[in-house]
Protein backbone atom coordinates (compact mmCIF):
# COMPACT_ATOMS: atom_id res chain seq x y z
CA UNK A 1 0.00 0.00 0.00
CA UNK A 2 2.85 2.37 0.86
CA UNK A 3 4.49 1.66 -2.51
CA UNK A 4 1.26 2.52 -4.34
CA UNK A 5 0.99 5.87 -2.49
CA UNK A 6 4.62 6.73 -3.27
CA UNK A 7 4.22 5.77 -6.93
CA UNK A 8 1.04 7.82 -7.24
CA UNK A 9 2.72 10.82 -5.63
CA UNK A 10 5.76 10.58 -7.93
CA UNK A 11 3.51 10.20 -10.97
CA UNK A 12 1.52 13.29 -9.98
CA UNK A 13 4.70 15.34 -9.42
CA UNK A 14 6.05 14.19 -12.77
CA UNK A 15 2.80 15.21 -14.46
CA UNK A 16 2.93 18.68 -12.87
CA UNK A 17 6.51 19.16 -14.06
CA UNK A 18 5.55 18.02 -17.54
CA UNK A 19 2.63 20.44 -17.96
CA UNK A 20 4.10 23.29 -15.89
CA UNK A 21 3.88 26.54 -17.80
CA UNK A 22 1.74 25.22 -20.65
CA UNK A 23 -1.13 27.63 -20.00
CA UNK A 24 1.19 30.63 -19.92
CA UNK A 25 2.89 29.66 -23.17
CA UNK A 26 -0.36 30.36 -25.02
CA UNK A 27 0.19 34.10 -24.52
CA UNK A 28 3.93 34.04 -25.29
CA UNK A 29 3.70 36.34 -28.33
CA UNK A 30 2.95 39.35 -26.12
CA UNK A 31 5.22 41.40 -23.88
CA UNK A 32 4.56 39.30 -20.80
CA UNK A 33 6.96 38.29 -18.07
CA UNK A 34 6.21 34.78 -16.89
CA UNK A 35 7.15 32.82 -13.83
CA UNK A 36 7.56 29.09 -13.51
CA UNK A 37 5.20 28.71 -10.54
CA UNK A 38 3.37 32.05 -10.33
CA UNK A 39 3.17 35.28 -12.33
CA UNK A 40 1.16 38.47 -11.86
CA UNK A 41 2.63 41.16 -14.10
CA UNK A 42 1.70 44.22 -16.15
CA UNK A 43 3.51 45.89 -19.06
CA UNK A 44 2.97 48.59 -21.66
CA UNK A 45 2.14 47.55 -25.23
CA UNK A 46 1.75 50.89 -27.02
CA UNK A 47 1.29 54.65 -26.50
CA UNK A 48 -0.32 57.18 -28.84
CA UNK A 49 0.08 60.95 -29.20
CA UNK A 50 -3.44 61.54 -27.81
CA UNK A 51 -3.70 63.30 -24.42
CA UNK A 52 -3.93 60.98 -21.41
CA UNK A 53 -7.52 59.87 -20.93
CA UNK A 54 -9.58 59.25 -17.82
CA UNK A 55 -11.39 56.11 -18.98
CA UNK A 56 -10.12 52.53 -18.96
CA UNK A 57 -11.44 49.38 -20.56
CA UNK A 58 -10.32 45.80 -20.19
CA UNK A 59 -10.73 42.61 -22.23
CA UNK A 60 -9.35 39.20 -21.21
CA UNK A 61 -8.63 35.70 -22.45
CA UNK A 62 -8.04 32.65 -20.23
CA UNK A 63 -6.22 29.39 -20.79
CA UNK A 64 -6.48 26.12 -18.88
CA UNK A 65 -3.28 24.06 -19.15
CA UNK A 66 -2.79 25.38 -22.66
CA UNK A 67 -5.46 22.94 -23.81
CA UNK A 68 -8.49 25.25 -23.76
CA UNK A 69 -8.25 28.99 -24.38
CA UNK A 70 -11.28 31.28 -24.48
CA UNK A 71 -11.99 35.00 -24.48
CA UNK A 72 -11.54 38.14 -26.54
CA UNK A 73 -8.46 40.11 -25.46
CA UNK A 74 -8.53 42.53 -28.39
CA UNK A 75 -7.93 46.28 -28.24
CA UNK A 76 -11.31 46.85 -29.89
CA UNK A 77 -13.13 44.84 -27.21
CA UNK A 78 -11.28 46.63 -24.39
CA UNK A 79 -12.11 50.05 -25.91
CA UNK A 80 -15.76 49.05 -26.30
CA UNK A 81 -15.91 47.82 -22.68
CA UNK A 82 -14.55 51.17 -21.46
CA UNK A 83 -16.60 53.37 -23.80
CA UNK A 84 -13.36 54.72 -25.32
CA UNK A 85 -13.30 56.46 -28.72
CA UNK A 86 -9.72 57.89 -28.62
CA UNK A 87 -7.07 55.50 -27.33
CA UNK A 88 -4.15 56.93 -25.34
CA UNK A 89 -2.31 53.77 -24.28
CA UNK A 90 -2.58 50.00 -24.49
CA UNK A 91 -1.23 47.95 -21.61
CA UNK A 92 -1.41 44.27 -20.75
CA UNK A 93 -1.78 42.19 -17.61
CA UNK A 94 -0.73 38.58 -17.29
CA UNK A 95 -1.23 36.03 -14.54
CA UNK A 96 -0.22 32.38 -14.38
CA UNK A 97 -0.66 29.83 -11.60
CA UNK A 98 1.52 26.71 -11.92
CA UNK A 99 0.99 26.72 -15.67
CA UNK A 100 -2.50 25.40 -15.05
CA UNK A 101 -4.53 28.62 -15.34
CA UNK A 102 -3.30 31.69 -17.20
CA UNK A 103 -5.05 34.99 -17.92
CA UNK A 104 -4.01 37.66 -20.42
CA UNK A 105 -5.82 41.01 -20.36
CA UNK A 106 -5.55 44.05 -22.62
CA UNK A 107 -6.12 47.35 -20.81
CA UNK A 108 -6.94 50.42 -22.94
CA UNK A 109 -6.76 54.01 -21.61
CA UNK A 110 -8.36 56.95 -23.37
CA UNK A 111 -11.42 59.15 -23.81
Amino acid sequence: MKLIKQSSCMLFIGFLLLVNGCAGMVFGGHKVIGGMFYADTAANEDVTANPVGSKTGEACAKSIMGWVTTGNASVQEAAKNGGIKKITAVDNKFSNILGVIATYCVVVVGE
